[in-house]
């Protein structure tokens, strides 16, 4: 019923046009320090969907596509250019965009940028950002030459007045005075700034964050961000400390886990970059959340699969290099995986390659991540050392496979290395080429315009017969 309502309140504001006024609320003169703003720009992770790397384009010159169940959104210009950027954009106005997600203009952004989690921010880091921002940040002043196009009625800027109702929890972050500075911190950063939830939390049909599993992992398009509570099973629970702290350093944590999509990008342009007390304060944090439990994941993720040399299956078997016999998960494997990953699944040495058993992406009963890799490739750099691993998509370097071939190769890995009762098909590799599993509001989209005709027919039957119902009384 919930839902229900909640689909029947957009549906009534797409028809009504339903809108309100901004609130007028001031913010206290404060004095910014752009040295303080830098660093957290790089806790917030700013340039990493502000900076279109692959266009060349100038440190928060905005352009790069932020892909969503709905479609691509593109960052905006945050540069301090008057004309393209925000060089125009008083410490108010500023301040609305992160806490309300509403530019100066007065339209609405999507919540692909996380104001959501930004709301939380203290009046003192957002002075501090938009000193940042104004005066140590290059202007780029170059017309945009992209446009975010969302299908219909998802264009319509003004539904996000509705949405921002039912999901945006506004107001500072409340330290908990029961728990310790340190915790506090963490809390603030993964919370706020890091905006943590918005990835790792599942959402509903409306797209909002399911407040009841936060941080019990989420479909982040063709990748998942997986479940990172307390629970030894689900989560993390069994790793220490020092496991995440290392973890978020490096991207990689030999015999449990790897980095790789969107989290490649956030330990290669923030979480890389940061103080140790503060990796320290978000480890606390993380490490004290309830955890969510899973019925699907049986055992921790990084305990599943052993050694196995896959030449046993294939000694003798066909003529050497035979192209035509590649048809079976191990002689896949065996063609396109071993040469790094070893015959026996066991990586190299120092993990540059990691190993594919005790892995916690062949051992998640999700197998995005496993089927991504593939796909999409791994891409990080940490310190002055580039991890990479190529893609095995349309535009492979390499060699380009289909769905059946890819869904053999995880199916194999996960036998031999990982988590036995996850089974692959090609449908679900065809899903995640596409670009992940498509959300109940997307699949309604056709019924939506259909159905504001409907209502607003049935709201305009309702006045006339009022208006009829109320001139009878009259007479």
């Amino acid at each position: 019923m919930k839902k229900l309502s909640q689909l029947l309140l957009l549906t009534f504001s797409f028809t009504l046009g339903y809108a309100t006024p901004a609130l007028a609320d001031s913010l206290d003169s404060i004095k910014g320090d752009p040295k303080r703003g830098e660093y957290l720009s790089i806790l917030g992770d700013c340039q990493a969907c502000h900076t279109n790397f692959a266009a060349e384009r100038k440190p928060f010159a905005g352009g790069y596509a932020v892909s969503s169940p709905l479609g691509d959104i593109y960052s905006s210009n945050i540069t301090p250019s008057k004309e393209y950027g925000i060089g125009n954009y008083t410490l108010e106005q500023f301040r609305d965009v992160l806490r309300k997600g509403i530019r100066a203009d007065g339209e609405h952004l999507y919540p692909a940028m996380p104001y959501t989690a930004y709301t939380k921010l203290n009046d003192e880091d957002i002075a501090d950002l938009y000193a940042y921002f104004m005066t140590a940040v290059e202007p780029v002043n170059i017309a945009p030459t992209y446009h975010t196009d969302l299908p219909f009625p998802f264009d319509m800027r003004s539904m996000m007045i509705v949405w921002n109702g039912l999901f945006l929890d506004k107001g500072p972050f409340q330290p908990d005075t029961s728990q310790s500075d340190e915790w506090n911190r963490g809390a603030y950063i993964v919370e706020a700034l890091a905006h943590c939830s918005t990835c790792h939390t599942p959402r509903d049909m409306m797209m909002g964050e399911k407040k009841s599993q936060y941080l019990a992992g989420g479909q982040l398009g063709s990748w998942y961000a997986p479940n990172i509570t307390s629970s030894i099973n689900a989560g993390i629970g069994n790793w220490s400390q020092d496991d995440l702290v290392t973890y978020l350093q490096q991207g990689l944590l030999d015999g449990k886990a790897q980095a790789g999509g969107p989290m490649a990008e956030a330990v290669s342009d923030s979480f890389q970059h940061l103080r140790i007390e503060d990796l320290q304060a978000i480890a606390t944090y993380i490490r004290s959340v309830k955890a969510i439990e899973s019925s699907e994941q049986k055992a921790p993720r990084d305990s599943y699969g052993a050694p196995f040399d896959v030449d046993i299956l294939l000694r003798g078997t066909e003529p050497v290099d035979a192209y035509h016999t590649l048809k079976s998960g191990e002689s896949l494997y065996s063609a396109y995986c071993s040469s790094c990953h070893q015959n026996d699944g066991s990586g190299t040495p120092e993990q540059f390659y990691p190993s594919l058993y005790h892995n916690t992406a062949t051992g998640d009963y999700n197998p995005s991540n496993a089927i991504a890799a593939i796909l999409n490739g791994v891409d990080r750099k940490v310190g002055e050392t580039r991890y990479y691993m190529p893609n095995f998509g349309e535009n492979s370097p390499t060699q380009a496979l289909d769905d059946a071939q890819i869904a053999k190769i995880v199916q194999f890995v996960y036998e031999k290395y990982g988590n036995q009762s996850v089974k692959i098909t090609p449908e679900m590799v065809r899903q995640v080429r596409l670009g992940g599993p498509a959300p109940l509001l997307l699949e309604v989209q056709p019924f939506i315009a259909p159905g504001m005709i409907i209502a607003g027919i049935v709201i305009l039957l309702l006045i006339l017969w009022g208006v009829i119902r109320f001139r009878r009384k009259r007479h």
